[in-house]
């Protein structure tokens, strides 16, 4: 918990967040160590499986205060089932979203995105903030990124979905790991193209409507996965320099919700 709360400071994570050991005794032996973006039951599953002491997710289990965590919801089976079997949950959630490095920093550098600053920075502290913002070794046109963003990223139903002129010249690139709509005024001003989660409709069209920059809608688990090698590294340097080790675990289960995409044929006098 130490090493991690150094590489992800909990005074970094927003008021309304809960970050941190969500169950699980602080004094317990841990060996081995699970990644994953979100603290599900298939996760849990996973984690039994592999017989880990711990798991590491990147969202939290409860956001909002609950009456009962009995075993008749997910929510409550997941933690009966930790507890039965000593296993902890420890979530990293928007302090490692604005740490240096963090989510924001693991998704650009998986696109090839270098130079990285960030697109919001916090009040006083140059260097963390939300999102960043960074170059490609050379200009691409839109397509040429998006079908890069698409070969880099792990697979989903959601797919890539692509906003602006596909021969858009594209060099200077702004990306928000997890849901980023809140700041495409701040990627406008400075970028060539933003990569984010979760952009609703009006905002987008808005965006586009007064000449902001391309948009790239990619699913929010897809984002945030690149995280977990980072923050499984970073467990790992920081348990070798105390002289301690363990063995780190990132799970390659897709958790996005969304699971089929179906692909609509033109129907006589719809709109192409």
């Amino acid at each position: 918990m130490s090493v991690l709360d150094l590489a992800y400071p909990p005074q970094l994570a927003a008021d309304w967040d809960a970050v941190g050991l969500v169950c699980g005794d602080p004094d317990a032996t841990v060996s081995k160590v699970l990644f994953a973006v979100d603290p599900v039951l298939e996760v849990i599953d996973e984690a039994l499986l592999a017989q880990v002491d711990l798991i590491v997710t990147h969202h939290p289990l409860f956001l909002a205060g609950v009456h009962s965590v009995a075993a008749t919801t997910a929510k409550g089976k997941i933690v009966h089932t930790l507890i039965c079997h000593g296993i902890a949950l420890f979530c990293a959630h928007t302090n490692a979203d604005h740490a240096t490095p963090g989510v924001s920093d693991a998704l650009a550098e998986k696109l090839g995105i270098a130079d990285l600053r960030p697109l919001v920075p916090t009040l006083g502290e140059p260097n963390t903030g939300t999102g960043r913002v960074g170059e490609l070794p050379e200009t691409l046109t839109l397509e040429q990124f998006a079908e890069l963003v698409a070969a880099a990223l792990p697979q989903t139903a959601h797919g890539v979905r692509v906003a602006g002129d596909p021969m858009t010249p594209v060099r200077t690139v702004a990306v928000c790991g997890g849901a980023g709509d809140s700041f495409l005024t701040a990627a406008a001003r400075v970028a060539d193209v933003y990569v984010t989660s979760d952009l609703r409709h009006h905002r987008a069209l808005d965006h586009v409507a007064d000449g902001g920059c391309a948009l790239i809608d990619i699913a929010h688990w897809a984002g945030e996965w690149p995280w977990l090698e980072q923050a499984a590294g970073a467990l790992t340097r920081g348990l070798s320099s105390a002289g301690s080790s363990v063995r780190t675990i990132v799970s390659q289960l897709p958790t996005d919700p969304w699971t089929t995409t179906v692909l609509q044929a033109p129907s006589p006098g719809s709109p192409s």
